[in-house]
This record gives structure tokens, C-alpha cells and sequence, in this order.
């Protein structure tokens, strides 16, 4: 169960060699329902500020979570949830989804897009599984692995240029979260934090003129780094103009 990554001419894409991570072993008990929406894809509207990504990421595999939102940290972040019961309906593997909301349900870690919550059953019983609503699930946190990406952000489309920039990461690979987000002010000669404005939105009024260089503060199984990225943003940047950057 892969994980399939689609992104369209809006985008603007930095990729970093972030460490690699490996699977987590240990499960968690908890429960998981779903949300109906005609098309069984995300929501462009989740409270991550993903957009229209939020809606195909990962084939719409996709969930909000409550205490796993972790303020905006934990958007992003890939699980394994597979349902324990009842007997006979669920399939050995589960499904493998993106956190791109925040929602709360009944006693439920997990309210998934409903694609999601039919990957849950096994062959032909995925109706017997919506019927029952809710269900009783494991999880485990597990790495983003997406062909030829480390690290994505976009330019929002609130921002204005150049008086104003947002910026929301829509994915970083491994288990890493993203913790801080800084800019380099070459006139004053320091780093400058963005503000988390919701989800995984950052954003600063009056950013720097010229190219700009990023840092992400990264937070994984090497602990605490932070992740550089030189001119990553061109002099006159766009809203919905695709960008791609390799650090090596």
C-alpha cells in the first residue's frame, strides 16, 4: 500500500533530503467513522489549508483526526489504520492515509474520507462496514514515501506580492514534522520566524525583497535539525506558479 502523489500547476514545490525513516512496529487502539461527500474524495476546506490538494492526495486516502492534529503539526502526517472489528468484514492490511483535517467524532482518532474508510473492508464488504458507522481500529504512525519528493510547500493563494506571504507545507517525508519555519533577512543579518497561521499555513507580512532562503525546524527520529534552503523563493514570486527546487 503505497502512498501516490499528484500535484497541479499551482504548486510550488522545494524538495530537501530529509533522513530516512523507517515503519513504526507498535499499534494504537482507537476507533475511526468517515465523513459522505458526493465525489469520496477530501475536502478542499479541511483545517490543515491543503486546498484542492487536500482532496486527490494520496487517491483521497485521507482523514481528520483530533488529538493527532497536534495544533497543526500533525497535518501532513501519514497512518496506518486498519479496523479490528467486526469479524470477518475488515481486510488484513487496512489502509494507509494523510492527515488533512481536523475533525472529531464518537470517541474516534480517525474520521476518514469515505474511499479510505471502504479500504478498511475486505473484497465486495465494504457496505456491510459503512453500516456499522463507527468501528474499532489500530494504528501506527508510519513514513510518507512519495517517488522523488522529500519536502513540498506551496505559495498560498492568500498571498499578495509583495507586501504579504504565506506559505503552506503540504507534505514532508518520513515521520518528521515540521515545528518552525524561519526566513533569512540579509539586511539585519538574522533569521526571522514566520508565524504559524493555522494547519501547516505560515506566513509573513512584508517579507524580505529579492530571493528568498527558507528554513524548516525538523522534528524526527535524529531529533531536532533544521533544513536550508538557499533562494528558494524567486524575486517575483507568484500565487499558483509551480516552482522546483533540489537541495543537494
Amino acid at each position: 500500500m503505497g502512498f501516490t502523489f499528484t500535484y497541479g500547476y499551482c504548486m510550488f514545490c522545494l524538495m530537501v533530503l530529509l533522513p530516512p525513516i523507517t515503519y513504526s512496529q507498535d499499534f494504537t487502539s482507537s476507533r475511526a467513522t468517515y465523513y459522505g461527500s458526493p465525489d469520496r474524495l477530501g475536502t478542499p476546506t479541511g483545517a490543515c489549508g491543503f486546498g484542492e490538494y487536500g482532496r486527490t492526495v494520496n487517491n483521497a486516502n485521507v482523514a481528520g483526526v483530533s488529538r493527532l492534529y497536534r495544533n497543526g503539526t500533525g497535518c501532513g502526517g501519514c497512518y496506518q489504520v486498519k479496523c479490528k472489528a467486526p469479524h470477518g468484514i475488515c481486510n488484513d492490511d487496512g489502509v494507509n492515509v494523510v492527515v488533512t483535517d481536523y475533525g472529531e467524532g464518537d470517541k474516534t482518532d480517525f474520521i476518514l474520507s469515505s474511499r479510505a474508510y471502504a479500504r478498511l473492508a475486505r473484497p465486495n464488504m465494504a457496505a456491510e462496514l459503512f453500516a456499522y458507522g463507527v468501528v474499532d481500529v489500530q494504528y501506527r504512525r508510519i513514513s510518507c514515501r512519495y517517488a522523488g519528493y522529500n519536502l513540498i510547500f506551496k505559495i498560498h493563494e492568500y498571498s499578495r506580492f509583495p507586501e504579504y506571504l504565506a506559505i503552506v507545507v503540504l507534505y514532508q517525508g518520513g515521520q518528521n514534522d515540521i515545528l518552525a519555519v524561519q526566513i533569512w533577512q540579509e539586511d539585519c543579518k538574522e533569521w526571522i520566524g514566520m508565524r504559524k497561521a493555522y494547519g501547516a499555513v505560515w506566513d509573513m507580512p512584508n517579507p524580505p525583497k529579492g530571493y528568498i532562503t527558507l528554513r524548516f525546524q525538523v522534528s524526527g527520529s535524529a531529533g531536532l535539525t533544521w533544513v536550508q534552503a538557499k533562494n528558494a523563493i524567486p524575486r517575483e514570486w507568484k500565487v499558483g506558479v509551480a516552482y522546483n527546487i533540489q537541495l543537494n
